[in-house]
């Protein structure tokens, strides 16, 4: 996913604030369920279901400045039955920005983790391990 640094995720010093990363890595996760997946997650929350980040961990490698060009990518490394661990790198030129790992939790309507339905699964399982190191 391509994403431009705007005005919004700066700082008055011009360099993006850190929450706003996870911001981007949010819109990521829901571009990839869109994209790759087939599944907005307008439609999985409209089913009464949803994909909570469980857990994250970010190392922030290099500061992002307003107008900077960054594309996010993302690969699951982990599918489970009821959950799904991601990678994901934010690059500006090929400088890593950050680079991040999360688990996802598939979660019926009370919030009770429940199995992924399988042709979400599938369609998650050609994903696992295609990020590239750099």
């Amino acid at each position: 996913m391509k994403q431009k640094v705007l005005f919004k995720h700066c700082d008055p010093a011009g360099i993006v604030f850190y929450p706003r990363y996870f911001e981007m890595m949010n819109d990521c996760v829901e571009a990839f369920f869109d994209e790759a997946l087939q599944v907005p997650f307008e439609t999985l929350h409209k089913s009464g279901n949803g994909s909570p980040t469980a857990q994250i961990e970010t190392r922030f490698a290099r500061p992002s400045y307003h107008g900077d060009h960054l594309v996010l990518q993302l690969c699951l490394s982990r599918v489970g039955s009821r959950s799904a661990t991601y990678r994901m790198k934010a690059l500006c030129a090929n400088e890593t920005r950050f680079d991040t790992t999360a688990t996802l939790v598939h979660v019926d309507s009370d919030g009770k983790s429940t199995p992924w339905p399988d042709h979400m699964r599938s369609r998650m399982k050609e994903y696992e391990d295609q990020l590239n190191d750099t």
